[in-house]
């Protein structure tokens, strides 16, 4: 993985957690899916491409998405529970994206540093606990935080401002294009981190 770092000073770093910080995609596509199973939905329609799609977004505005798509009335809450459920139960089988976690341990220490995630909380914890990073930074961002998720710039103009360092001076690390709209949107500049 081939990672171009804009050029510039940074005071301060933010990073997505999966498929960022963290190898759990296709973990998190299995708890789509099993979640929309037990909520009768074909889970089989829930693409790859609509999870890459969505990567960043809160798991109910997902749901909602998926209703308005298919005419279907899945509660989002309950869909959400079941997703957090399912995959809080396998999450030790995530594994590190070894070139970012190398940058987040090389500058731990040196400038501070956050998360800024569209996945729930604990799931966002669980997993930088069982990776080994957690401790590196000084917040942790999800959408219980903010009132608009990515792409709105809510997430990461709270992590600079809980920093104490300005926006322009935050290097965001991205996996998806909604984190990419919302760093823009922050006036952030930002590190694409492709999907492997």
């Amino acid at each position: 993985m081939t990672l171009e770092i804009p050029p510039g000073e940074f005071d301060a770093l933010i990073f997505d957690c999966d498929g960022t910080l963290i190898d759990s995609m296709p973990l998190h596509l299995d708890a789509w899916r099993a979640a929309l199973d037990e909520h009768g939905f074909p889970s089989a329609q829930f693409t790859d491409k609509m999870h890459h799609d969505y990567a960043g977004m809160p798991g109910p505005a997902i749901v909602r998405l998926v209703n308005e798509q298919f005419g279907t009335v899945l509660d989002p809450d309950n869909v959400e529970a079941s997703k957090l459920a399912w995959y809080l139960a396998n999450h030790v089988n995530v594994k590190p994206v070894q070139p970012v976690v190398d940058i987040a341990l090389a500058n731990a220490g040196k400038i501070p540093m956050a998360v800024a995630s569209g996945s729930d909380a604990e799931i966002v914890k669980e997993g930088l606990r069982a990776i080994g990073i957690l401790d590196l930074f000084q917040t942790v961002i999800t959408p219980v935080d903010v009132a608009k998720g990515k792409p709105a710039p809510d997430m990461f103009l709270l992590a600079a401002e809980r920093m104490g360092v300005a926006p322009e001076k935050c290097l965001v690390f991205e996996d998806g294009q909604l984190g990419i709209q919302a760093a823009n949107a922050a006036g952030m500049a930002h590190v694409f981190v492709p999907t492997e």
